[in-house]
């Protein structure tokens, strides 16, 4: 364990979660250096009462165990993306003229404001001792700000399944402390046309690609997205170009272009249906696709996500990005996003997090979980 291990002390269940916030912040954590914020992690959770803990790289898992009939989980990433220059740490406090009191800095946001929560949640969980009506898992993973291949949940899911399993998932990713149901798939096309290189001098020898995307561009301006009802949540569709490539050269004419689509759907698709509709969006042109993740369903139906949702206070919202709920979803785990922050700040110099959200997802989670079950004192 590195000495910065000692930096978070959960032995009091009323530790304050926006100071926590602050302190888990300024253990900087950027993707590929999280092993001394993994180590004040687990060191913090080790010390409580009455929770299994295992690790597996720089993924933390905490458990309960005692034999509730639900268990439900709660998972967070400890990595952020890179720091500015001068870095945008150690985290400050102000009144900002819009938020009120926030904490502004790298992480703040996105999302140790969640992790902050889940480390409190994980104080009051253990000094309630058995009373609890559910069993609870905390998962606390890294690199989620990289490329899918190396995120922490994926690697557990590969290697200790058994430590997700769970009835029902929280992902405290930043929703500005409203539960965002389910999310979007993601899917990432090259659309290519060919032609013909010849002298820019003399383009009638040649065939110009660049000029053939002109169709490809046409068809994605004037195409028109779907709004898809997925168990009462409306998921906005998305097809857009992102990235547009041809030409070797200033006096070449170009034979080949690429264009670049990122199609986000709604999760009453799977991947296969996505990549069915892009076909049909550029039929006769050349279409080969580079990426595709599903999304999610939103699965409120649940009872405890119904029960969940109702202790927010307010109405949930579908998640129109591709988060790691999908990952749950995968394994059979209904999922939402719930966690402080507004996504807005996310990445940004001035990544900033409300206090007052920080504080009521702490509480709402608490009344939640906490709930005494049968015979308990």
């Amino acid at each position: 364990m590195t000495a910065a291990a000692t930096a978070l002390d959960l032995a009091d269940p009323g530790v304050d979660v926006v100071e926590l916030t602050r302190r888990v912040c300024d253990l900087p954590s950027v993707s590929g250096d999280e092993t001394a914020l993994a180590d004040a992690v687990e060191a913090a959770l080790r010390a409580l009462p009455g929770l299994e803990v295992a690790r597996d790289g720089d993924a933390v898992v905490a458990r309960t165990a005692h034999g509730r009939a639900e268990r439900v989980l709660l998972a967070g990433h400890l990595d952020t993306v890179p720091l500015t220059d001068p870095p945008n740490l150690p985290v400050r406090r102000e009144q900002h003229p819009v938020d009120g009191d926030v904490l502004v800095g790298r992480g703040t946001c996105d999302m140790k404001g969640g992790v902050a929560v889940q480390l409190a949640l994980a104080a009051r969980v253990a000094a309630a001792g058995a009373a609890p009506a559910r069993d609870v898992t905390f998962v606390f993973y890294d690199h989620e700000e990289v490329e899918a291949a190396r995120n922490g949940l994926g690697r557990l899911a590969r290697n200790a399944p058994q430590l997700l399993a769970a009835d029902f998932a929280v992902l405290l990713e930043p929703s500005s402390a409203v539960v965002e149901g389910g999310c979007n798939g993601t899917l990432r096309a090259e659309v290519t046309t060919t032609g013909k290189a010849a002298h820019s001098a003399r383009p009638w020898r040649g065939r110009n690609a660049v000029h053939d995307a002109a169709p490809v561009l046409a068809r994605l301006a004037a195409y028109v997205p779907r709004e898809v009802d997925v168990e009462g949540l409306v998921f906005r569709e998305a097809l857009n170009a992102v990235l547009v490539s041809g030409g070797i050269a200033g006096n070449v004419i170009p034979d080949r272009c690429t264009v670049t689509v990122n199609y986000r759907y709604a999760p009453s698709l799977d991947a296969a249906g996505a990549e069915a509709h892009v076909r049909e969006v550029f039929e006769g042109f050349d279409v080969r696709v580079t990426d595709a993740a599903d999304g999610a369903r939103p699965g409120l139906h649940l009872p405890a996500a119904a029960d969940f949702v109702a202790r927010t206070g307010a109405a949930p919202r579908p998640k129109y990005g591709w988060t790691d709920v999908a990952r749950f979803s995968a394994l059979g785990v209904p999922a939402v996003n719930y966690g402080p922050g507004d996504n807005a700040t996310a990445h940004a110099d001035d990544e900033r997090c409300r206090t007052a959200e920080i504080e009521q997802c702490l509480e709402v989670l608490s009344s939640w979980l906490l709930e005494p079950g049968e015979g308990a004192a």
